[in-house]
């Protein structure tokens, strides 16, 4: 008989894990959150600590077996919750954390799996749902006016030839419903210019669009690097590993513009209070990656960035910069309610 836990462990890489380990300094006593538990790298590192509580979150349903076994091997010390992240405020009961992890973007456990419709190698349906959603990729392109697609593809996927993809998309659609991850492909492949040359596959920006808009993912992260902020202690760490441009864009901004090293003031808060207010100690915009030996072990890992930032002893003070900002992607998000 197949150990699907075992199977579903092996399959999962858990990037900068040393990294992430060094910064949170797991010790007797302190309490992390694991807000992106996948395969559980992360939380059984912290784990191996002795006493250590780990609080983890992940919006996959199929994760349950790997919970429950690290449920049953650190009684109460390991707490599992199937919600999405933007929720991490609701697990603490007001009591203040350690260090919360963010490990963004998509796991490999749901890559691997292709009836969930992430991998260019499907033949399965358009769902591309990482779990707690209310829509499938599927709705998106059959659905969307061409337009909207357009607009989806060129500003989450940061594709250039958006144009000509949502056009073939619609076209395609009037014969028959596209519903097959297979289909799409072959709509992306005819669509891009004959001389495209990349090492990536024609097909990731556009898959990278319909992800994030079907998994809201822009609003998670805000929301969710928000409310992690909202329940960590003075001191406490906040580490982020993002992947592509835009989540490293407002990562950055966020610790940055909410740092008491901050040259220029928000609009919101008076020079004179920024000290006061600020959200995270002196902010050094160090960016980690990934060692050419992890590269070659785990070659997804070569795009990811780590950063993190320190929580000052400050009041919590809503980051109303952060929302306007990124309002663009916010606002794109809700077109499909």
């Amino acid at each position: 008989m197949i150990n699907l836990t075992s199977s579903l462990e092996t399959q999962h890489f858990p990037v900068m894990l040393e990294e992430v380990i060094n910064i949170c300094s797991p010790t007797k006593g302190r309490t992390f959150i694991d807000c992106t538990f996948g395969g559980g790298g992360y939380s059984k590192r912290l784990l191996k600590s002795s006493e250590t509580k780990v609080i983890a979150l992940d919006r996959d349903k199929f994760l349950k077996k790997i919970s429950d076994s690290l449920k049953a091997k650190y009684p109460g010390r390991f707490f599992f919750y199937n919600k999405t992240f933007s929720k991490v405020d609701t697990v603490v009961n007001n009591k203040a954390v350690d260090a919360v992890i963010f490990d963004l973007g998509l796991s490999s456990i749901q890559l691997n799996n292709l009836d969930r419709g992430f991998s260019f190698k499907s033949k399965q349906n358009l769902d591309m749902s990482m779990g707690l959603t209310s829509i499938s990729a599927e709705e998106v392109i059959n659905n969307l006016s061409e337009q909207e697609l357009k607009t989806i593809i060129k500003i989450l996927g940061e594709e250039k030839e958006a144009f000509k993809i949502a056009k073939n998309i619609v076209k395609a659609r009037m014969i028959s419903r596209i519903k097959k991850v297979d289909q799409l492909v072959n709509i992306i492949k005819k669509s891009k210019s004959k001389n495209y040359k990349s090492k990536i596959n024609p097909c990731t920006k556009t898959f990278q669009a319909l992800r994030i808009f079907v998994n809201k993912e822009i609003t998670e992260l805000v929301d969710g690097i928000i409310n992690a902020t909202r329940i960590l202690r003075p001191g406490g760490k906040i580490v982020i590993i993002s992947f592509h441009s835009i989540e490293d864009k407002i990562v950055k901004f966020f610790f940055k513009n909410y740092s008491s090293n901050k040259s220029k003031s928000s609009r919101y808060i008076p020079e004179s209070n920024l000290n006061n207010t600020s959200l995270f100690n002196d902010y050094r915009n160090i960016v980690i990656k990934p060692s050419q030996t992890e590269i070659a072990k785990n070659p997804p890992s070569r795009s990811a960035k780590l950063r993190y930032a320190i929580r000052s002893k400050n009041q919590f003070a809503y980051p109303k910069d952060l929302i306007i900002k990124f309002k663009r992607y916010l606002d794109l998000e809700k077109l499909y309610a």
